[in-house]
């Protein structure tokens, strides 16, 4: 399999081909194929940018008709009928069912996007400069989204200094006994802290890239409790455990909280194609015209393929299928951790969004590895990337996900038995 030329001509930058030398060529559902013909299970579904899986046919088939009738493709913020279309369902099929009332904000193709434009309202709204963001965070590569991301690695890049950011501890951080929530309260409401109010929190329901530590239902209320006690802006970035991904359109849901300011991304699409959004509750949108910009904010194919994407959270049928998909995918994982104790140390995360936390960077890298040979596509993430993410399609049938656990197992078995 020819690889050089990516070698020669591509950035040092690149990542994900290096943890995976192969040249893909074809995919459906959850299997893609490189070039030699061999499948693999994927795992990794473009870092949650796949959620309904690869060529989704009720997803891709509106988009194949939208193309080959010549209609727009890119529209800046111009009106068409994708977006008439894909605003209309997403308020009838996402929002009014879940008793949501947002205004939505097309702020550029990308997570990242989405994250600044909704830090910058958040100061804009309240006058105030600085934002409350959370250990282990990530929220993109962006400079402002790089701010208020938790990871040293990441904040250094960028080489100019990135100040207004409040780091505050994540819940069970740094510990089980510690009360992060009350800990915020206290601090906000002493004038002797030497924290200054904040325009904003801003946090992950579930902290995909920081390990998979996952936020409970009752913190999230009260961290919802806090801003609105202190005037503070509360931001959800639900970029990557959005869409579906913990089997609940939004990753929130569970909490029954109405944060001020959603973001989403990722598999917003359903298809890959670049699309973000930002929702704002309706007395923020204080925007001017024009005040925020992208030149990408009208990708009509995007509009298309989400608009048939989130018509499908109106079937009960399918919802059901995501429903049982997650618990299958639990109990799977609930029994490699039962089997593997030298190996994993914890199950993390919720729904369709779930990692193994293992005993060492060292077992994660060796999994992969061998996984990746017989045919399964995983990714690791934590700052000590030592937690196997298990990403697979929330559509993913049932032999494909029982093949690639049984593919998983296998590489467990061979780092168990090769350990002791």
């Amino acid at each position: 399999m020819d690889i050089d030329i990516f070698a020669a001509y591509e950035s040092n930058v690149r990542r994900y081909g290096r943890s995976f030398p192969a040249v893909f060529t074809k995919s459906l559902g959850a299997t893609i194929w490189d070039e030699s013909g061999k499948p693999y299970i994927d795992f990794l579904v473009g870092s949650g940018a796949l959620n309904y899986g690869h060529n989704n046919p009720d997803i891709m088939a509106p988009a194949i008709q939208y193309l080959t009738d010549k209609n727009i493709v890119l529209s800046l913020d111009m009106y068409t009928a994708a977006k008439r279309d894909f605003i209309e369902v997403f308020v009838e099929s996402i929002l009014k069912p879940r008793g949501l009332s947002y205004k939505i904000q097309f702020p550029g193709p990308t997570g990242t996007n989405a994250n600044e434009a909704a830090l910058a309202l958040a100061r804009k709204y309240t006058g105030r400069s600085s934002v409350m963001a959370f250990t282990n965070s990530y929220h993109g590569m962006s400079l402002g989204s790089l701010a208020v991301s938790g990871s040293a690695s990441t904040r250094q890049l960028g080489g100019v200094a990135r100040h207004d950011v409040i780091r505050i501890p994540y819940e069970n951080y740094p510990h089980q006994s510690f009360d992060s929530a009350s800990y915020i309260d206290h601090v906000l409401g002493d004038p002797g802290s030497g924290i200054e109010k904040p325009a904003a929190i801003i946090l992950e329901p579930i902290q995909a890239e920081g390990g998979m530590n996952t936020a409970s239902a009752p913190w999230l209320s009260e961290i919802q409790r806090i801003c609105r006690k202190h005037d503070v802006v509360f931001i959800v970035d639900d970029i990557q455990a959005g869409s579906g991904r913990t089997g609940d359109f939004f990753s929130f849901e569970f909490a029954k909280i109405e944060p001020d300011i959603v973001c989403l991304s990722k598999s917003l699409s359903g298809s890959g194609n670049p699309l973000s959004i930002v929702l704002i509750r309706p007395d923020m949108d204080i925007w001017n015209p024009g005040e925020h910009s992208g030149t990408f904010r009208g990708n009509n194919l995007a509009f298309v393929t989400s608009a048939a994407m989130c018509a499908m959270w109106s079937d009960r049928q399918f919802t059901t299928a995501v429903e049982r998909t997650a618990v299958k995918l639990q109990e799977h994982l609930d029994r490699l951790v039962a089997k593997f104790p030298k190996c994993i140390e914890q199950k993390r995360g919720r729904g369709l969004m779930v990692g193994l936390k293992c005993r060492s960077q060292a077992v994660v890298g060796r999994v992969h590895d061998v996984a990746f040979e017989s045919g399964l596509l995983i990714e690791s993430s934590g700052p000590n990337r030592d937690v196997i993410k298990v990403l697979p399609p929330i559509t993913i049938s049932d032999d494909e996900l029982d093949h690639g656990i049984a593919i998983l197992d296998q590489a467990l078995l061979q780092e168990k038995t090769n350990g002791d």
